[in-house]
């Protein structure tokens, strides 16, 4: 029988020492590295800008045993494996399309009350990336189907993160290895995005005594988003050379180019579950835009002129219409997530996934009672929880018991009040 290798065991090369990974010969006998592993966790943000026709939505009944409404009918198979929350929402804002910037920030009434000009704070996904650090390729992904719409994802200094809207650029990003002289180029070009940081620095350095206090705030603005930089350009530089994992998925299947929204839909979540079951990235931002009825026989009218129904029955139905297929795209998604198997469950099992809008009644710009889905993520799901739809719940307390799940050591995220206990 042999004896196990040391773990502190180092390939020794002159003055140079390298300790080697875990692995098989280093456990017991009979033991496998691969049963020791544990997967990461990792968290799915998803929000729709236009809200949910309620009554279609939240059942009568909480907890698990209740009668799904229409919408629900299309989440049966995941039953007990998601909480859909009632009466929550971000406490004070106006009823505005433009809270839509501060969905996942969760930041205080006083931050959105001037409309377009938010004075915003760090977005979960952003201080769950911080957790993340260097350990995937890509810290996180802020993808967009939503065109010009406002970004969803926000530094600690409230500067929002730069969102990328095309599956292709993506996909070649995470699964395309690059030849020899392109990662040659790329080295390069990382190389001289240093240098540049470095003497902006220097730069600032010396122009902090001659401002007054305002421009140095701005100042400090432009010095964050220099620090975040130099963050991302060292962990490109430190995964440029490893080679990119190999999936069966091609290219072609994750094209921009589709015949209608559903479809387009559907190939975002093909490629998110690519990205987190590849551990290329374990934090994502997707917003879904505004539909239109382009190339779906059922939909008569736009999906913005749908919402804002005026509790006209017609304009109702069509609303209805884009909303259910919404939440059979949802499932299908969640499927794709429970299909995949991982050590110790599924990958829905380590993904948190959480799907929210800005607005409940979008008839009404309504920011109160926001229809929100918390799924997966080892969480004991309730099934349907309800507080209170006059005086509602800070959705930024599930923020933080989310963070709090994900391994943040943290008491307060956003507008918090306390930590959401119903989940266990």
């Amino acid at each position: 029988m042999k004896k196990p290798l040391p773990r502190r065991t180092f390939l020794r090369a002159g003055a140079a020492t390298l300790a080697l990974p875990s692995l098989d010969a280093m456990l017991p006998c009979g033991l496998h590295a691969e049963s020791k592993s544990k997967p990461p966790a990792r968290m799915v943000l998803l929000h729709r800008g236009l809200g949910t026709y309620h009554p279609y939505l939240v059942p009568e009944k909480t907890g698990k045993e209740y009668v799904a409404p229409r919408y629900l009918k299309a989440l049966e198979e995941h039953r007990g494996r998601f909480t859909l929350f009632s009466g929550v929402s971000h406490l004070g804002y106006p009823n505005s399309h433009t809270t839509s910037a501060a969905t996942f920030t969760g930041v205080g009434p006083d931050g959105v009350a001037r409309g377009d000009d938010i004075r915003n704070t760090v977005s979960l996904d952003q201080v769950a990336a911080e957790q993340v650090g260097n350990q995937a390729r890509v810290r996180s992904l802020t993808l967009n189907s939503m065109g010009g719409a406002a970004s969803l994802s926000w530094n600690r200094k409230g500067v929002p993160v730069p969102k990328d809207g095309n599956r292709a650029s993506i996909y070649k990003r995470l699964f395309i290895d690059g030849t020899a002289a392109e990662i040659e180029r790329e080295t390069k070009r990382l190389s001289h995005g240093h240098s540049i940081l470095d003497d902006m620095r220097g730069q600032l350095k010396s122009l902090h005594s001659q401002l007054g206090a305002t421009d140095r705030e701005r100042m400090e603005l432009l010095e964050t988003s220099i620090r975040e930089a130099e963050i991302l350009l060292k962990q490109e530089q430190a995964w440029i050379a490893k080679a990119k994992p190999k999936v069966n998925e091609p290219a072609s299947k994750f094209s921009d180019k589709s015949s209608n929204w559903v479809e387009s839909q559907n190939r975002w979540y093909g490629l998110i579950r690519l990205a987190l079951q590849t551990d290329s990235t374990r934090v994502i931002v997707f917003g879904i835009g505004e539909h239109n009825n382009q190339g779906v026989p059922d939909l008569e009218i736009g999906h913005h002129d749908a919402s804002h129904h005026g509790k006209d029955p017609s304009k109702i139905e069509q609303l209805a219409r884009y909303e259910e297929k919404d939440y059979q795209n949802f499932a299908g998604f969640l499927d794709q997530l429970t299909e995949t198997n991982e050590p110790g469950g599924t990958l829905l099992d380590h993904t948190q996934v959480l799907l929210a809008s800005n607005l409940g009644d979008a008839s009404a710009h309504a920011s109160s009672n926001l229809p929100t889905f918390l799924a997966g993520g080892g969480f004991k799901h309730q099934g349907h929880i309800r507080f209170d739809e006059e005086n509602n719940y800070p959705l930024s307390n599930l923020y933080l018991r989310m963070l709090q799940k994900f391994g943040v050591r943290t008491e307060q995220f956003g507008s918090s009040t306390g930590t959401l206990s119903e989940l266990g």
